[in-house]
């Protein structure tokens, strides 16, 4: 087995019989940045565990164990190598051959499901036991549900604590930990200095603002990324008074719960990472930001398994030729882009973001964005839409009253937008609602959920892409075709639908 079979599969097996040592060796001797995040290095005669690209002289080999995740190398009583930084790794893909109900789980908690819930409420959104998910988690993952959220808070921690100046005490708040003494306790036991020691180590990070919080933080990816074409994906689609791209750098309002803020995002000058940078009024978010910033720009993609599926289709493997770094572009508020999807029906581009625009500017929230002109607006909620006079918007009546069903949907909770559980049933629930058919809920699953097997079949420019001289094949017949790209039919969306 090749390097790259093994690591699109590895997740199926159980990681202490069966995992591929010497396909592991190889990545890891060649330090390539495509493999990093996808396992971890354990290193027995130091007690660290590093990433696949470490700078580091190679240990001895009877000293290495491989693990599928951080958290897994974590929970065996390994510490984070301080050279290489595991916690500033791609994170493991949510999807690479695993359980579905693994991904989806692994989506929830790194938006932050288990800071406040436990392992049974995770269990129950998902619609199975908790146990069976435990199961789940150790067979696929390597780690529990449990130890993958309390990883997470621990190197999100150390992030800050390297990367910004923010204050110790606000570094543990915005990673989950409740109290400082709990945060020191537990960062002394597994990074093997205090929080303190080790921000005395490192060089100042840049000053902090009066008003709110402010930090950059590093994301790295996997290449290859196009970055530009990102960036012209939203750009193009941006809101009027809510986003605004532009000299390379895509900015935009947010806000969680009652946090107001903005993010700028930037592809870095060095190495393969783009970089964020945050001002928000709430530190205790950052984790949640930093988790959909991820999800917004594709960055824990593995590039490799996707394209390995998509060039058996000589369509897309010409197209994966020009541009092989394509990514799902997602969005930041899945409510927003549901809004976007049902506005946009049997209109232009253009004409979408003019409406979306006027319906940002009558019925979002004004956002102070520190000075930045083009920000202004935060957009509408769905308690905000629903108690709005769409009368103002100019669009037909009957787009209007989908508008109004969608939001009276989420804010009763009949629909929820947060996970996706099951494909088919998303689509079920979506085209439950009047005006909203199959194309419009598989665009939500792919850009809102991040949903990488969602796939618009009937979508014009994938029809006219997979024409053959001048005969277009029938919706059934993409569907049908479409089955040999499973589960990475979103991103095989993505290149039919490049110009």
């Amino acid at each position: 087995m090749t390097i790259p079979d093994f690591l699109h599969h590895h997740y199926r097996l159980n990681m202490n019989t069966l995992m591929d040592r010497a396909a592991c060796d190889r990545a890891r001797l060649a330090r390539d940045p495509r493999f990093d995040g996808l396992f971890f290095i354990g290193v027995k005669s130091t007690g660290i565990y590093c990433r696949p690209i470490c700078p580091a002289r190679s240990p001895r080999p009877e000293n290495i164990v491989y693990y599928p995740t951080a958290a897994a190398a974590a929970s065996a009583g390994l510490r984070p190598c301080l050279r290489c930084r595991p916690e500033t790794a791609p994170d493991t893909p949510a999807w690479n051959g695993t359980s579905a109900t693994v991904a989806r789980a692994m989506h929830l908690i790194r938006q932050g499901a288990l800071n406040g819930g436990t392992a049974e409420d995770l269990a129950a959104r998902l619609g199975v036991g908790a146990r069976h998910l435990r199961r789940l988690f150790r067979q696929h993952i390597g780690a529990t549900p449990k130890a993958i959220a309390d990883n997470q808070r621990l190197l999100f921690a150390k992030r800050l604590v390297v990367e910004t100046d923010m204050p110790i005490i606000q570094a543990a708040f915005a990673a989950g930990y409740g109290s400082l003494r709990r945060f020191n306790a537990v960062f002394r036991k597994h990074v093997g200095r205090t929080p303190s020691q080790l921000r005395a180590s490192r060089p100042p990070a840049r000053p902090r603002s009066d008003h709110g919080f402010r930090c950059s933080l590093t994301m790295p990816y996997r290449p290859p990324y196009d970055w530009d074409r990102m960036l012209a994906f939203f750009q193009g689609r941006a809101i009027p008074g809510v986003e605004w791209a532009g000299n390379g750098i895509y900015h935009r309002t947010i806000r969680l719960s009652t946090a107001r803020g903005t993010i700028a995002v930037r592809h870095a000058r060095k190495g393969h990472a783009l970089e964020l940078d945050v001002h928000i009024t709430d530190s205790r978010e950052l984790i949640r930001v930093v988790g959909r910033v991820k999800r917004m720009f594709d960055l824990d993609a593995n590039p490799r398994a996707i394209h390995q599926a998509l060039n058996q289709e000589p369509v897309l493997s010409e197209r994966i030729r020009k541009a092989p770094g394509l990514r799902l572009p997602g969005s930041w508020d899945p409510f927003e882009t549901a809004v976007r999807a049902v506005v946009g029906q049997q209109i232009s581009v253009k004409g979408a973001v003019t409406q979306l625009g006027r319906i940002a500017h009558l019925f979002g929230v004004p956002c102070d964005a520190g000075g930045k002109l083009h920000l202004t607006r935060l957009f509408p909620t769905a308690a905000e839409m629903l108690a709005a006079d769409m009368v103002a918007i100019g669009m037909p009546r009957k787009r209007k009253e989908t508008l109004r069903h969608l939001a009276q949907r989420i804010v009763s909770g009949s629909l929820q937008l947060d996970t996706i559980g099951e494909l088919s049933r998303f689509v079920d629930a979506m085209t439950s609602i009047p005006g909203i058919g199959e194309w419009t809920a598989n665009y939500v699953a792919m850009r809102a959920l991040g949903e990488p097997d969602a796939f618009p079949a009937s979508d014009l420019g994938i029809i006219k892409a997979l024409q053959v001289g001048g005969t277009r094949p029938t919706v059934r017949q993409v569907m049908t075709r479409a089955d040999a790209w499973r589960p990475w039919r979103a991103y095989a969306a993505i290149y039919l639908w490049l110009v």
